[in-house]
Formats: structure tokens, C-alpha cells, sequence
């Protein structure tokens, strides 16, 4: 923060500078343009040398320096925190104005004093008061602008962090949800094989343990890459398999040039498991699910859809979790396709860049 607020007032005065000196030679232009045509006998001031005109813009810009810093000391432009409303506007050119008089007053007793070259002619003395009165009106204007322009985007900066929190929430939420109800199929499943396979439990466990521990790794991050997500769905897998032995087959053909891409974690255990949890599973009939990349960057995870005899008992937790899990985390949608008695889940495979990677931190 205090280094964003340094940078923010070093563009500040650099802004300020920059206006300074273009205002400075901006009101000196009639001084410019005559002493460049003198040669043709069009002299508004006659005997006007460019020494003098030097000295008349780096008197206006030293006023306009002085001007700006005035403004930002006792107005406080410089600040989105302040609060400036027309009654300071107002006052702001008043003292503006007011100053610059003074100013001029003493750059031309300087003149008179230490013998300091300007411009001397009737012209340029009833031109002072209007510049005096256009050199306020800019650095009022100016100071307002930027302090304007400087609190807009402070309150955009911070409705994208409120939305970036309100993200973040509901997808904690989301991951809330998600875990314990992985976790209670799982348990399921272990009661199961004690009872009828002991032996087999023994590895279920083993496994059950490096699923749980890949979980628990992933449960601060909010996105993962496909490598390691298939070596988490293998863990998953075998766990399915070892319950269902030859009547679940599961057929994973992915490129590995999309192995760094982004997905959120345990994407692919939800569509593997949704899978499962609403088709039948038997010797009769086998399910088979399909994991599989295509060339357009998408994943699908794909199976026949058998009906289970009995409703099975969900609580639609799972897939709409990544349905919402991907809005929240890329703004992509989750592509359902239950035509021709086959279930496809397609989800976007993000590519990774420096934007995703900072998610993470």
C-alpha cells in the first residue's frame, strides 16, 4: 500500500509539472507569435526581445508551481479521501486567482528592482489580469480532474476487490460442501469391504489415505493442473475399482501437451463419481466411463446412461458444485450433454498465464 501510494503521488507531481510547463508556453503564445514575425512589421510588442519571453514563461511556470502546491496543501486534491464539493472549488479558484495577483505583483517588482528582463508593453500589462484569471481557472480544473479521476478509480479498484472477496467466499463455500460429501461416499465404500472384503480393505485405506491426503493439500488452492489431477483420479479410480472389480471400467486418453493446463481441484472425482452415483453398475451391465481431451482444449468425461433400478438417493451436490466452481473461478460454463442415451460433462481446460498464477497466491 505504501509503495502504490508513493507511485500515485509521484504521478501526481509529474502531472502537475507537465501541466505547468505546457500552461506556462500556452499563454505566451501572442509573445512567441509576434517576436517570430517581427520580420514582417506586425509587432503587438513593440521592442520585444526573447530573453524576456523566456523570463515571462519560467516566472508562469514557477507561479504555476507554486499554485499546484497551494491547492494540494490546503484543499488537498492530492487525497481521495477528501471530500470536495463546489464551495471548495470555489474557494480553491478565489485564492488561486488572489495568489496569482500577488505573484505577478512581485515578479514585476523584481523587474523594477534587480533590473530583470520582461516584457514591458501596454499589451502585455492588460494581459496579466486575464492570465492571472485563466492560469486559476486551469489549476482549479486540473487539481479537480485528477482528484476526480484519481477517486473513481479508487472505488473501481475496490469494487473489484469486494467482488474478488465475494468470490472467494462463496467458492470457500463451495469447497465446504464438497469435501465432507467425498469424504462420506468414501467412508461408505470402506464399511462396505470390511464387512465382505477385509483383505481388500486393507488397500482401499492405503489408497483412501493418499486420496484424503491429495485433498487436504489441495483445500488452500483454487485451481490445479490436469497432471495432477490424473494422478489423483487414478488414486480415485482404483478405489471404484477395487468396489466394483470388472463391472466398472474406466478409459482415461488424454494429450499431454494440456498436462499444465487449469481446472479446479477434484473436477474430475466429481464427474467420476456423478457417474456412478446415477447409473447402473453390474455384471449385466458394465459401465464405462470415457476421460478424454480434444484438440479445442476441453475435457469430457463421458458414459452410457443406464438407469439404476431404484432413484439413487444424491444430493445434487456434486455437479452443480463445478458447474458454480467454474463460474466463480474463470467464468466459463460447464457443458452438459444428455442426447442419444449418452452423458457427457465438457469443461474448459484453462491455459495457464501470470493472471491464473496469481489467483493462487
Amino acid at each position: 500500500m505504501k509503495d502504490a501510494g508513493n507511485k500515485y503521488g509521484n504521478k501526481y507531481k509529474l502531472s502537475l509539472a507537465i501541466i505547468s510547463v505546457g500552461v506556462s508556453i500556452l499563454i505566451h503564445i501572442p509573445e512567441v507569435i509576434d517576436l517570430l514575425g517581427k520580420f514582417e512589421n506586425h509587432n503587438v510588442f513593440p521592442g520585444i526581445q526573447a530573453l524576456e519571453v523566456v523570463n515571462e514563461i519560467i516566472f508562469s511556470f514557477l507561479a504555476l508551481l507554486f499554485l499546484f502546491w497551494l491547492n494540494t496543501v490546503v484543499f488537498h486534491f492530492n487525497k481521495t479521501t477528501a471530500k470536495i464539493g463546489w464551495k471548495n472549488l470555489v474557494l480553491s479558484f478565489l485564492t488561486c486567482w488572489m495568489a496569482s495577483t500577488i505573484l505577478s505583483n512581485i515578479f514585476y517588482h523584481l523587474h523594477k528592482s534587480f533590473d530583470i528582463l520582461a516584457v514591458q508593453s501596454t499589451v502585455h500589462h492588460y494581459l496579466h489580469p486575464i492570465r492571472d484569471f485563466i492560469i486559476s481557472g486551469v489549476v482549479t480544473g486540473s487539481c479537480y480532474i485528477i482528484y476526480i479521476t484519481r477517486r473513481q478509480q479508487k472505488i473501481l479498484l475496490e469494487n473489484q476487490q469486494l467482488k474478488l472477496e465475494n468470490i472467494l467466499s462463496q467458492y470457500e463455500s463451495l469447497k465446504s460442501q464438497l469435501n465432507p460429501h467425498m469424504l462420506f461416499n468414501s467412508l461408505n465404500t470402506l464399511r462396505s469391504l470390511i464387512r465382505e472384503a477385509p483383505v481388500k480393505a486393507q488397500n482401499y485405506t492405503q489408497e483412501l489415505s493418499n486420496v484424503l491426503r491429495y485433498m487436504l493439500q489441495e483445500n488452500d488452492s483454487q485451481k490445479t493442473t490436469l497432471a495432477e489431477e490424473l494422478e489423483f483420479i487414478e488414486g480415485f479410480t482404483f478405489l471404484l475399482e477395487m468396489r466394483y472389480e470388472d463391472t466398472l471400467i474406466f478409459e482415461i486418453e488424454t494429450d499431454k501437451r494440456f498436462n499444465s493446463y487449469l481446472l479446479p481441484p477434484m473436477s474430475l472425482q466429481v464427474l467420476v463419481e456423478n457417474a456412478v452415483k446415477h447409473n447402473e453398475i453390474s455384471s449385466r451391465h458394465p459401465l464405462k466411463v470415457s476421460i478424454k481431451t480434444s484438440e479445442d482444449g476441453m475435457l469430457h468425461v463421458c458414459n452410457r446412461i443406464q438407469p439404476k433400478l431404484t432413484n439413487s438417493t444424491g444430493t445434487g451436490i456434486g455437479l452443480d458444485n463445478l458447474v458454480k466452481r467454474y463460474q466463480l473461478l474463470f467464468d466459463k460454463e460447464v457443458i452438459i450433454d444428455n442426447t442419444d442415451n449418452l452423458f457427457c460433462v465438457s469443461i474448459h481446460l484453462i491455459k495457464p498465464d501470470n493472471n491464473h498464477e496469481n489467483t493462487d497466491n
